[in-house]
């Protein structure tokens, strides 16, 4: 049987070591904020030829010395039927929802730009957000989380015990903060399917702390009086941890080729799942668990 109880010591202070880390890298580095939270210009182009990045941006700076600072990237063409296109996702801080006219002269500027060079461009998706919308969109999100972490609270301590709440809120928020901190590390975009991340991670995360919960729960019936809370806990933990890592493994090795080969559009998505899912099961067993021992200890209830 593994000690999983009597290590706890060792695991919380590494959860707050990379707390901590997650931290200095939000505080330090920021994030990268899709347009849906920043606003601006995002659009992608198609070329019958490959296009250097240098090359779009002078053509952009041509346009406007202020789109010199565009994030252009290359991305994977995914359409079978025009597999010889090379596709580009360019995105300008600027946001063009309060003009056509500067809209109509972007797209027809670039268009005979670059069919003086031979080249025909193709304009397949355009997203603009105005800086009210994205502060607007940016509240609502964070409104969505904070509503379903009271939510979760309320449903954990109604079927379990306030203190069981308290240790899934704790670990829920420990997992949060960690995968928030390798998105500002490796500048992974956060926008909308971001956040849908967190939420699907919320979810996957409390499915894994119920699991150990509703065990712990089983064996303190079964083990009243016979054994301390660490080694029920333990006990639980250890009759629980192959189903968990089971879920967890498939899980993550469905996200990961997601992840690889899915494409710019779905990465910020993919990525906080793939993170989560690591980050959520060591927090099930490692961080929730000891936070009940510590809180049923000191209330006497066992």
């Amino acid at each position: 049987m593994i000690d999983f109880v009597g290590k706890r010591k060792l695991f919380i202070t590494l959860s707050l070591l990379l707390i901590l880390a997650s931290l200095i890298f939000v505080f330090t580095k920021g994030f990268n904020l899709g347009v849906d939270f920043a606003g601006g210009t995002e659009f992608v182009i198609s070329a019958d030829k490959e296009l250097k990045i240098d090359e779009i941006r002078n053509v952009l700076t041509d346009i406007n010395s202020n789109y010199a600072t565009a994030k252009i990237v290359k991305l994977k063409n995914l359409n079978v039927e025009n597999a010889s296109l090379f596709q580009y996702s360019i995105v300008l801080k600027e946001s063009l929802s309060g003009s056509t006219a500067l809209k109509e002269n972007l797209i027809k500027t670039m268009k005979n730009s670059f069919k003086e060079k031979g080249i025909t461009i193709d304009f397949l998706e355009f997203n603009d957000v105005s800086g009210y919308a994205a502060e607007e969109i940016k509240s609502y999100a964070w409104y969505a989380v904070i509503i379903s972490l009271v939510l979760l609270l309320a449903y954990i301590t109604l079927r379990f015990k306030f203190s069981f709440g308290v240790g899934a809120i704790i670990a829920l928020a420990h997992d949060i903060i960690i995968t928030l901190g390798f998105y500002s590390l490796f500048g992974i975009e956060i926008n909308v399917a971001a956040i849908a991340a967190f939420l699907t991670l919320a979810g996957y995360s409390l499915n894994d702390t119920i699991v150990v919960y509703d065990k712990i729960r089983e064996n303190m019936k079964k083990l009243r009086g016979k054994k301390d809370i660490e080694e029920i806990v333990n006990i639980s933990i250890n009759e629980v941890i192959v189903r968990s890592l089971n879920t967890s493994i498939t899980t993550f090795l469905v996200v990961l080729p997601i992840l690889l080969w899915g494409g710019k559009a779905i990465a910020p998505f993919a990525f906080g799942l793939a993170i989560g899912v690591i980050v959520g099961t060591y927090s099930s067993l490692y961080i929730a668990s000891p936070i009940v021992i510590n809180w049923i200890k000191k209330s006497k209830v066992y």
